[in-house]
């Protein structure tokens, strides 16, 4: 499990970005950085600055992924066949949390890593508490028989404004989702240069 140290408001304005999409994020209102210094002018950020952001907002979609969480899935990315940085965001999707924040089931990533923690979640039927734990295609995710019964499990589903992605086949009234297909990258709406990523990675 990850563990991040800073608030997330504190690395919403340091990015100067909205990352998680929260209705209560400072940067609504204030764009510039924390902190007495934060409304100095910027200086243009270099080559390595400019590729070491896209790497800190891509840690940050998906939970604020610790450096040695991140560098693993991205070492898998590149034993793939392919385009590195397209893998290594389908990897990250692909995590059993970002699917149940996709599903809808929760309103923040960050509920989504709780809620597969405490095991209210099974794939295949067995229950699998690990965050982290990458799905494939023709998996069934569920929920445990305690969590069917949630109230706010169902409110999320009514409620959230944000569609279930077209990899994902819902059913069951959205208690229960599918994995289709595997995501590409077209599908995965995160405004990030991953390529920045593999040029910062391949130093």
């Amino acid at each position: 499990m990850t563990k991040r140290t800073s608030a997330k408001y504190k690395i919403d304005r340091r990015m100067g970005e909205n990352i998680w999409g929260r209705a209560k994020s400072p940067v609504n209102k204030r764009e510039y950085g924390p902190g007495q210094h934060g409304q100095r002018r910027k200086n243009k950020l270099s080559d390595f600055g400019t590729q070491l952001r896209a790497k800190q907002k891509l840690k940050g979609y998906y939970g604020d992924l610790t450096e040695k969480q991140f560098r693993k899935i991205y070492g898998e990315a590149e034993r793939v066949r392919g385009d590195t940085g397209e893998m290594l965001v389908g990897l990250l999707e692909r995590r059993l949390d970002a699917v149940v924040y996709r599903a809808k089931l929760v309103p923040t990533i960050f509920a989504a890593r709780q809620f597969v923690n405490h095991g209210h979640v099974n794939v295949n039927g067995k229950r699998v508490n690990i965050p982290s734990f990458t799905v494939k295609k023709g998996m069934k995710i569920s929920l445990s028989p305690k969590a069917r019964n949630m109230i706010v499990i169902q409110h999320n589903i009514d409620v959230l404004d944000r569609s279930v992605v077209g990899w994902l086949e819902t059913g069951d009234g959205g208690k229960e989702v599918t994995v289709r297909d595997l995501p590409q990258r077209e599908h995965i709406d995160i405004p990030v240069r991953e390529q920045l990523i593999v040029e910062l990675y391949s130093k």
